[in-house]
């Protein structure tokens, strides 16, 4: 039995593999699929796909700081629990919106002044490391806090972490259909290359298990990682 709880990338990426529409935090695709023909007709699939997904769910400081909690009106409680690796990104302000949100909120952070030590919130959760183990984390939110299962939606950069950590279980991908192009725009998985054919143990090797057309040209995309 794993140490950890069972994890699953669930992304929307252009068929080039871009996860976001540019290189500067204006462009986005949450922002901009919505307004271009032949992409907003089918996007809704993702959202509701999105839906369905575990009740934990992983994500970054700086995508959600993107996306504007840091300023946003506090939100309605979910049944989700979030967790968080941030280590500058979130404000107080941010905290308290993950903490209003969710069912229980961890934060992953290096910073020992991160706003949160501030905040008191009961179901606010703080896993602090001198040094970054994403696989130490997870082991603590499965053991510590419960967590069997948990959706992995953050950024290129630290979803190249969980590749090489070997931490990823299964991906699931909504393929939109537009390419866009430019290698500063984010991947799915970015981060350090491969620099050499002793490292090529750290790939991650893929098994089909569907593959289901969607309406308007999407396409989802579900595979087990086998190694």
């Amino acid at each position: 039995m794993m140490n950890r709880p069972i994890t699953t990338l669930f992304m929307l990426m252009s068929v080039d593999g871009k996860i976001s529409t540019g290189a500067t935090d204006e462009l986005d695709v949450d922002r901009d699929f919505p307004h271009i023909a032949g992409l907003k007709e089918g996007l809704h699939q993702y959202y509701e796909i999105e839906q369905t997904t575990d009740l934990w769910s992983f994500n970054t400081g700086r995508v959600q700081a993107k996306m504007g909690v840091n300023t946003a009106e506090m939100p309605a409680k979910t049944p989700v629990s979030f967790v968080l690796l941030d280590n500058h990104h979130l404000n107080e302000h941010g905290v308290r919106y993950f903490c209003a949100r969710s069912k229980q909120f961890v934060l992953i952070t290096t910073n020992r002044d991160h706003p949160a030590f501030g905040v008191s919130a009961e179901n606010l959760k703080i896993i602090f490391q001198e040094k970054l183990s994403l696989a130490d984390a997870l082991s603590v939110l499965k053991e510590r806090f419960g967590c069997e299962r948990l959706t992995i939606q953050s950024g290129g950069t630290v979803n190249g972490l969980f590749l090489r950590e070997k931490l990823f279980d299964y991906v699931d991908v909504v393929v939109a259909p537009v390419l866009i192009g430019g290698k500063d725009t984010a991947t799915l998985i970015d981060g350090r290359s491969l620099q050499g054919s002793d490292e090529l143990a750290r790939l991650g090797v893929l098994r089909l298990m569907e593959a289901v057309p969607l309406q308007d040209s999407y396409l989802r995309l579900r595979y087990q990682v086998i190694g």
